[in-house]
């Protein structure tokens, strides 16, 4: 008998003030037919809305009209999602998939390893995406200030951009901009008041090893030779140092208007591309080496790898030190193997990458 399918999870984050609870409230009161458990990771003394939620110094459990389930945590999340599971299992409480929403200070990285170091967790549990909420309004600012901003940035695989209403175009567009370079394979979508579609932000499986590679355009388009010239041409001086990398951040300081070349952020992009092949033993080498020495300060990599002796592409990602591989469709006949490898961390040394990378390419 095939064993029963893991209950998706989805983390919700954002820094204080971004609108993650108010998106939460919008799933928890509309008719939408999902029995979802929504476990609220926040250890300020308000719950998610004093009338919806009752916080006190243990866990509650507290049902809601439309059938989510709605808990506090004060402490591990492995136990938390332990107990949901018996309570499920026993009949005592019916959901079909958890929403995890953190405090606004919370790094989401160690929220994303429970999924993969704890194994009990794991066995029944599937984490689906970390969703980001950005405030359009004072995104810049808190970006600049906030390392816990950045972190959040750099996990999501889907950004919710929340209060463009409040901000002109430019400003909006600027933000996006950053955004993009700070974490290029996140989407990026406006939301007013909550309001937007669960299919959007459900089921979207930015954890699958065979979700597809999406990486902006526009962050492969700023690295064109063109496009340097232009910013330098703007009186921006721009490190065009490889082919195969991208790169931003820049030590300038300017009113938020302007190009965003500007933000010398600590969390940042950059992407590897080769047509060559790897050599399997020494990629598997080199990046658990990697993951090794610099594994705290890479938050996400994800890539299509193009390996020697094999019809079919490898799909590869990882969470800091956390690494997995798995055999993706075969090439087509008329379509170029290639490797696309996004890297997103802190202050990661960018060309050492990837000229080790590089170093493992077939000769």
């Amino acid at each position: 008998m095939p064993n029963p399918p893991l209950v998706p999870v989805t983390v919700l984050t954002g820094f204080l003030g971004a609108g993650k609870t108010t998106l939460l409230k919008r799933i928890l009161s509309e008719p939408h037919g999902q029995r979802i458990a929504v476990i609220e990771n926040e250890f300020g003394p308000e719950g998610i809305d004093n009338e919806l939620l009752v916080t006190e110094t243990q866990e509650q459990i507290v049902e809601m009209n439309n059938g989510c389930i709605c808990c506090t945590v004060r402490g591990d999340l492995s136990r938390i999602l332990g107990e949901l599971r018996a309570k499920r299992e026993s009949g005592q409480v019916a959901f079909d998939r958890v929403i995890i929403e953190t405090t606004g200070m919370a790094n989401p990285g160690p929220v994303a390893q429970t999924f993969f170091m704890d194994d009990v967790v794991a066995d029944y549990y599937l984490l689906d995406a970390i969703i980001t909420v950005v405030d359009a309004k004072h995104g810049h600012a808190t970006l600049d200030a906030q390392p816990e901003a950045q972190n959040q940035v750099g996990f999501a695989d889907r950004i919710l951009l929340s209060k463009t209403d409040l901000v002109e175009a430019r400003e909006v567009e600027s933000l996006r901009a950053r955004l993009v370079r700070m974490n290029p394979r996140a989407p990026i979508r406006p939301v007013h008041m909550g309001q937007v579609p669960l299919s959007e932000i459900l089921d979207i499986r930015g954890f699958s090893l065979n979700a597809i590679l999406e990486i902006d355009p526009q962050f492969l388009a700023a690295e064109h030779p063109d496009a340097a010239r232009a910013r330098q041409a703007r009186g921006h001086a721009h490190r065009d140092d490889h082919d195969h990398g991208s790169e931003h951040g820049h030590g300038h300081s300017h009113p938020h208007d302007h190009p965003p070349y500007h933000h010398d952020d600590a969390i940042q992009a950059f992407v590897f591309q080769s047509n060559r092949p790897f050599v399997p033993a020494r990629f598997e080498e080199y990046v658990s080496t990697l993951a090794q020495v610099y594994g705290q300060d890479m938050l996400r990599y994800k890539g299509v790898l193009y390996m020697q002796g094999t019809p079919r592409r490898m799909i590869f990602q990882g969470v800091h030190m956390l690494m997995g591989a798995d055999v993706g469709r075969p090439w087509g006949k008329d379509e170029q193997p290639h490797s696309k490898i996004v890297f997103i961390g802190r202050n990661l040394p960018r060309a050492a990458i990837i000229q080790g990378l590089e170093a493992c390419l077939a000769r």
